[in-house]
């Protein structure tokens, strides 16, 4: 169930996205499956959290990314409020780097 929207989600998506290998077949996915906007706002949404993650500051954000100031507030909400998908993910590429 997704929790705004009280919906059930249909996890086939999710399962897909776990059978790419690398970031080339991923890429290759996601272009197909999303718009070039949705990609661009996603992408946005995930360097936004990354510098968030960092410690950056908003303004420095903004003009680092230029996401708006209400992306970067909800990226922020996504990462003290949300399901910890984010955590999860940077902790797991910051045991890649090291």
């Amino acid at each position: 169930m997704n929790k705004n929207t009280n919906q059930p989600r249909n996890d086939d998506l999710y399962k897909a996205i776990m059978k790419l290998r690398d970031v080339e077949e991923c890429k290759k996915f996601f272009d197909d499956l999303c718009s070039i906007s949705e990609l661009r706002a996603m992408e946005q949404r995930f360097q936004v959290a990354e510098l968030l993650h960092r410690g950056m500051i908003y303004n420095d954000i903004l003009e680092a990314t230029g996401a708006s100031s209400a992306t970067i507030s909800r990226v922020n909400r996504s990462l003290r409020y949300g399901n910890d998908g984010y955590d999860v993910v940077f902790k797991r590429m910051e045991e890649d780097e090291a």
